[in-house]
């Protein structure tokens, strides 16, 4: 799993989330080991909410339950979902429950990050939030519950009238076998004997990465993935790179792309205690890593 766009060249399948079926094949699922996984084979109850994949069957394994994601959700579907969980630990039917909420990112991406919209959005979250504390303690969970936020991206604002790269004036788009994603990383597979001709012709663009698969810098964590394409071009901060402006343009004005700094929020009574550690990489998989011990 290395994103929400992927193709493979030896079945000629894609995954593109939230689109098409075929994205619900265990192919793309089974490369690594999701927590969720983890803690079910070792007999533990999880609930997922919301979370993308917990309707697959990965490594011939599901959660305990799995309400699916269908659609953007409300922030009463999030309430509901934050209500259930805590009631499902209370009961003791589940030892993790997991919840993804996804309206900020959306309001993000359609207005900007730092749009009334996007606002609203956080406030809602924060609300809930609000309650969830007071349902915690009305459950008397408080000193038994260990609770972690976090994100898996920030975003940056982006100018699309200004900062747009069209791959079609520098390459022939006959030239490729495919295409993954627009935006400030996108795959390319070039077709047989045009890899050279077009990493040439790439290099030469301004404001972006070009990097064939065996020199992706190892600070990405990323080039050793199955389904990594040939060639991965990474945008400067701030810009939006497509196939043509006209495919931007059909596919709906963007605000926002991501960016890497995002928060990791804790409560945890049976971790640590008064503990303060560094946002760095090698930290969060110590953290996590204890976080795993503990069950």
């Amino acid at each position: 799993m290395i994103g929400n766009y992927m193709w493979d060249p030896n079945t000629n399948k894609s995954f593109d989330i939230g689109v098409n079926k075929d994205s619900l094949m265990p192919l793309w699922w089974n490369g690594s080991e999701p927590l969720w996984v983890t803690l079910t084979k070792a007999k533990r109850k999880v609930y997922m909410y919301y979370w993308p994949g917990c309707e697959v069957e990965i490594l011939g394994v599901r959660p305990t339950y799995c309400l699916e994601y269908k659609n953007v959700p409300t922030d009463i579907n999030f309430a509901n979902a934050v209500s259930d969980a805590l009631d499902s630990f209370k009961s003791g039917r589940a030892d993790l429950a997991a919840i993804y909420h996804e309206r900020i990112d959306v309001e993000g991406h359609h207005y900007g990050p730092s749009s009334p919209q996007r606002k609203d959005a956080l406030k809602a979250v924060d609300t809930v939030f609000k309650y969830m504390t007071q349902w915690i303690q009305e459950r008397e969970l408080q000193d038994k519950l260990n609770v972690i936020i976090f994100s898996d991206h920030g975003m940056t604002d982006i100018f699309w009238m200004d900062k747009v790269i069209e791959l079609n004036k520098y390459i022939s788009l006959d030239d490729l076998q495919q295409v993954k994603d627009r935006g400030p990383v996108v795959s390319l597979w070039p077709a047989p004997g045009k890899h050279s001709e077009m990493y040439t012709k790439l290099r030469a663009v301004g404001h972006m990465a070009v990097y064939e698969k065996e020199a992706i810098p190892d600070r990405f964590y990323y080039k050793k993935g199955k389904f990594v394409a040939p060639l991965t071009l990474v945008a400067d901060e701030g810009w939006f790179i497509t196939e043509a402006y006209s495919s931007f343009i059909h596919g709906g004005f963007l605000r926002a792309l991501h960016q890497h700094t995002c928060p990791l929020v804790g409560a945890c009574p049976t971790f640590f205690r008064k503990a303060t550690f560094p946002v760095t990489p090698k930290a969060l998989r110590w953290t996590l890593f204890q976080f795993r011990k503990f069950w």
